[in-house]
């Protein structure tokens, strides 16, 4: 199983190692270069920019960066054990599914980078300053000792707007947006406009197919098409995964189907290159990603939804907010071609399909989960109702609209034996009727 580029990006963005990797390595070679520069450039500069730079002697410059390197290393330790909190935070409070959307943050791998930078810059320009001594002439690189005293306030700097973006970042607010724009920019990719639901054939000849195996117990990450598009071709065989991407793949069960295109049995060599072919164009991990799973994002917000319903927490404020997102969401798939993806070969011929929930889907995994924890909070049931009036004025009197009605009649059932006053529940049931109305072009005013 392979990583396309675009997966690996998403990898590298997640962890919080690459970038400060990528600055330590910078700050050594430039540690080494401006030492030598200065050598070069000591007995050629102007007095205008002479005066610009460290005027000390040998011992200053040495305690200058001695000082500027304990002190990263503090603050860099500041750093990370408040980035640490943070996760700890989000990760108790709200969902541990949101410690994607911090160790991504590129604020902070910036800010982590440059202390580290500085630090090992400070360290490297140590090595070249020299003092007078019976055996040869002091040697201070002005230039260098500069550019590490500049490195130290753009530390300052960025220690002081680091802690104002981690402040920002901590709002529970600011983490569902991220996760609404990311769940957004999920959408577009996968189930771009247009198109039609039209449900894909996924009959295959009585006996013919056969079964790929997962080789390996994880999440399925994304599905390579080209890729499998190539093995299909190359065995003249139709492949169907049914495995959709966020799905847990369970090593030696079936994920996938295949039978050949011309009715006729797939023979042994073809069976075991057609496998192998398939399974190449899985990508595994050990968790959900937002690469192609289009469900990731509403259950990171029906995450937060549930944990602020619950007794410990008990923020019905937040689970309102996360079902605006949620019905959010939820508008902007209404208009788009969900389920499952033919991908045809070269000459156009159906080659492959490949699985994704379909709007139907992606509602009743909402309303599962919300009709469950949200209906003993007025505020919160309130605002399940509105959400798929709001869905229905979306649909109007399209396709969707029935599928949207439908989750009326478990709803009301639902608000019936919540334990809420007589009053709500004639309200809500009251609300319940709107949502037909919006399918209608009519939209209550209360």
């Amino acid at each position: 199983m392979r990583m396309s580029a675009s997966e690996v990006r998403d990898s590298l963005r997640t962890q919080l190692w690459p970038v400060p990797l990528a600055a330590v390595v910078g700050a050594l070679a430039l540690g080494q270069y401006l030492p030598y520069l200065d050598k070069q450039l000591d007995d050629h500069l102007s007095d205008a920019v002479s005066g610009l730079l460290f005027g000390g002697g040998p011992e200053a410059a040495q305690l200058l960066m001695q000082t500027i390197a304990g002190s990263l290393v503090t603050v860099t330790s500041l750093t990370f054990s408040l980035t640490v909190v943070t996760l700890q935070l989000a990760s108790s409070q709200f969902s541990p599914r949101l410690l994607r959307t911090f160790s991504r943050d590129r604020f902070v791998h910036m800010t982590l980078a440059m202390f580290l930078a500085t630090f090992v810059f400070s360290l490297t320009v140590l090595r070249s300053i020299r003092s007078e001594t019976s055996d040869g002439e002091g040697f201070v690189p002005k230039i260098s000792v500069t550019v590490a005293s500049g490195l130290t306030v753009a530390s300052v700097v960025a220690l002081v707007f680091f802690l104002a973006h981690l402040a920002r970042q901590i709002r529970v607010e600011t983490m569902m947006r991220d996760v609404h724009l990311e769940a957004d920019r999920t959408i577009d990719r996968i189930f771009p406009d247009g198109g039609s639901d039209a449900e894909p054939d996924r009959t295959h000849p009585e006996g013919r197919a056969m079964f790929v195996e997962s080789p390996v117990s994880a999440f399925l990450v994304a599905v390579d098409a080209d890729a499998a598009v190539a093995a299909a071709v190359q065995s003249d065989a139709f492949v169907v995964i049914d495995a959709t991407p966020g799905a847990s793949l369970i090593a030696g069960v079936p994920c996938a189907r295949a039978w050949s295109v011309e009715g006729d049995g797939i023979d042994a060599r073809s069976r075991s290159e057609l496998e192998a072919g398939i399974q190449a164009s899985l990508s595994t991990g050990f968790e959900r990603t937002a690469a192609q799973d289009a469900g990731f994002g509403l259950q990171q917000l029906l995450d937060v939804a549930s944990r602020a319903l619950s007794p410990g927490v008990n923020d019905p404020t937040t689970a309102v907010h996360a079902l605006g997102h949620i019905s959010a969401v939820l508008c902007t798939l209404v208009s788009r071609h969900t389920g499952p993806k033919l991908h045809a070969d070269d000459d156009g011929r159906p080659r492959v399909l490949i699985s994704h929930p379909s709007f139907e889907d992606l509602l009743d995994q909402v309303m599962t989960q919300m009709i469950r924890y949200a209906l003993d909070d007025p505020r919160t049931a309130g605002r399940l109702v509105q959400m798929l009036r709001e869905l229905c004025w979306v649909a109007a009197a399209g396709p969707r609209s029935v599928a949207i009605r439908q989750q009326l009649a478990p709803l009301r059932s639902a608000i019936a034996t919540a334990e809420l006053s007589t009053e709500t529940k004639e309200s809500l049931q009251r609300e319940c009727d709107t949502v037909t109305e919006a399918s209608a072009g009519a939209w209550h005013v209360s």
